[in-house]
């Protein structure tokens, strides 16, 4: 089992950024494709973003598009979430996931994942 622990979530006013890291103790992580959630207060959990095991490929929810950027550094395991322009709606817990190879190509739902961490706070304040 893959065990997987997120920093960087705080306090923050709208409009302002964080960086959200995952370090992964997984021994092949740069076999991961590797995810971002969210769930906000009363909400479903929701995908943010995701990105290929080498890095050269990405995607995102059409909520983050355009101010979040996801990567990652094999070489230390460890995957990022840099969120820029944050909007109070962003306010939630932000989970990291770990997806093991396989031959499916969807990454949308939690379903998709096989690890989780157990998830940082983000509170943003108007």
């Amino acid at each position: 089992q893959v065990r997987l622990v997120e920093t960087g979530g705080g306090s923050v006013q709208a409009g302002g950024s964080l960086r959200l890291s995952c370090k992964s103790s997984a021994m092949y992580f740069s076999t991961n494709r590797m995810g971002w959630f969210r769930q906000a207060p009363g909400k479903e959990r929701e995908f943010v973003a995701h990105i290929s095991a080498s890095g050269g490929v990405t995607y995102y929810s059409d909520s983050v598009k355009g101010r979040f950027t996801v990567s990652r550094d094999n070489d230390n395991k460890i995957v990022y979430l840099q969120m820029n322009n944050l909007e109070c709606e962003g306010t939630g817990v932000y989970f990291c996931a770990a997806q093991m190879p396989r031959p499916s190509d969807d990454f949308g739902k939690g379903s998709d994942y096989d690890s989780w961490g157990q998830g940082t706070r983000v509170t943003v304040s108007s």
